[in-house]
């Protein structure tokens, strides 16, 4: 049974370390909240480490930079940010080290390459494995807009690196696409995807050994809060690697009837507060 709580002050106490999505849950694009950075240093003075999680394709130093931006501060409200930006970096080091690598996605997210062993193409056509971070006109653009490109990808069974699993997020009161939707489409044209981040167990194990470097010790699952506004990441991810979850209703499913959802989480919570 899911629980409705007040704020989070009433199951804190049975946690050690809290990973926390943050667009949706700490600001929505435009400015933090209020309430859930009063959150964050409450269970960080707690001594419980607040990880951020997040779906972005950029790495970390530029978040950090961004979150600084909305008031969000390392050392006041978390201890350390995991992105999916970060497990693409990882992917592309490994796995493809030394391939030819074409960008789909905006200028801004080409950080996500920042001393990766990988050669960028100006090309598709030269290309041995696409890393896509997003749309490149996510204010105008559908991933259907994108079908011949894909079609494109596909005969040549190209791979593709999905830097950001989400479908959708808000910045305000604006919906606009992600990457995710992309990567939907093109695996279900028969392309083969790599997706990164949530809610798949790479990010996971990333943040959760972060939070035990904060903690000085192992941290057992069963002792880590996740917090976070999507059922099929952030439920769904909490869900399939063993830990419990708290949903945050007025994110990216505000006003839906959630209560089909095939991953629930443990508590609901309006927004994030103490």
């Amino acid at each position: 049974m899911v629980s409705k709580l007040r704020g989070i002050a009433a199951i804190a106490d049975r946690f050690d370390a809290v990973l926390s999505d943050v667009w949706g849950v700490v600001h929505n694009g435009r400015a933090a909240h209020a309430a859930a950075l009063e959150a964050l240093v409450q269970l960080r003075q707690r001594d419980k480490p607040v990880i951020l999680v997040s779906n972005t394709p950029r790495p970390a130093p530029p978040i950090h930079r961004q979150l600084e931006g909305f008031g969000v501060l390392i050392g006041t409200h978390y201890d350390a940010l995991v992105t999916a930006g970060d497990m693409a970096r990882l992917l592309m080091s490994g796995r493809y080290a030394g391939a030819r690598a074409w960008h789909l996605g905006p200028t801004r997210d080409l950080p996500v390459f920042d001393q990766v062993p990988v050669t960028q193409v100006d090309r598709p056509e030269d290309a041995e494995v696409v890393v896509c971070t997003g749309f490149f006109h996510e204010d105008t653009e559908t991933a259907e807009d994108y079908r011949p490109l894909l079609e494109t990808l596909l005969s040549r069974r190209l791979p593709l690196i999905c830097a950001n699993p989400d479908i959708i997020v808000h910045r305000g009161d604006d919906v606009l696409p992600c990457a995710g939707a992309i990567a939907v489409l093109y695996e279900e044209m028969g392309g083969p995807v790599h997706y990164c981040g949530k809610p798949y167990p790479e990010i996971y194990a990333g943040a959760l050994k972060a939070a035990s470097a904060c903690l000085g010790r192992a941290v057992q699952r069963d002792r880590v809060l996740t917090i976070g506004d999507g059922l099929e990441t952030d439920i769904r991810g909490a869900r399939t690697n063993g830990l419990p979850a708290l949903f945050i209703a007025s994110g990216i499913h505000r006003g839906e009837d959630v209560s089909a959802a095939a991953f629930r989480p443990d508590w609901v919570l309006d927004e994030l507060c103490w």
